[in-house]
């Protein structure tokens, strides 16, 4: 059975960590491709100013332009929101009935999932989730299992040089007017200029 990594977000601007990590993530697991899923309208970000859909569509396909083992998914972008996990989940399932779906997530939103729509319900619609641990302590497995039973058999940690980068570091650098050039891969922060995005 093939495995497919599965990372979502909104991706506002994918940045050098992003694909840093999913990289990590599918070499240390052995992944086909990793799935990046451009989260259209996340409720749990609502009220919040979003770039775009058109241009984060645009950043995404050139950070991901040449890699063989990524590919951006319409999965959450064709189907009406609210867009929660556990039905992405479901339904790539449906698109690829013979593929193991790994979740890809940060030490963050492990921490925050039993706060997730429907948790018990994604925990076993995941094959695998795969935890990019970031700068800070581990996520206490022990106690989410007690809130999610399952949970820690299916948890592997991926290892990846800790980069403190993230969307919401480059939007604040650029509103301040400080530089964000080497956070980004070079055509996405060509688009990060063009477009003037941030400076509000």
């Amino acid at each position: 059975m093939t495995s497919l990594g599965i990372f979502g977000g909104t991706f506002d601007p994918p940045h050098l960590a992003h694909l840093i990590l999913a990289a990590e993530a599918q070499a240390q697991l052995g992944l086909e491709k990793v799935l990046w899923v451009l989260t259209p309208n996340p409720p749990h970000k609502q009220g919040v100013q979003i770039s775009s859909l058109e241009v984060r569509l645009e950043m995404m396909r050139s950070a991901l332009d040449d890699d063989p083992f990524f590919a951006l998914s319409r999965v959450d972008i064709d189907r009406p929101p609210p867009h929660y996990a556990v039905d992405t989940l479901h339904e790539l399932a449906i698109q690829h009935p013979e593929a193991a779906l790994i979740y890809l997530m940060g030490g963050d939103s492990l921490r925050d999932l039993p706060t997730w729509h429907r948790p018990q319900a994604f925990v076993a619609s995941c094959d695998g989730i795969a935890v990019l641990l970031r700068p800070g302590p581990s996520p206490d497995l022990v106690r989410l299992e007690q809130d999610l039973p399952g949970l820690q058999s299916k948890v592997e940690f991926i290892r990846a040089p800790m980069m403190e980068i993230s969307s919401s570091l480059i939007r604040q650098r650029v509103k301040a007017g400080r530089p964000v050039r080497y956070f980004l891969p070079p055509s996405v922060y060509k688009i990060v200029e063009a477009e003037r995005l941030y400076r509000n």
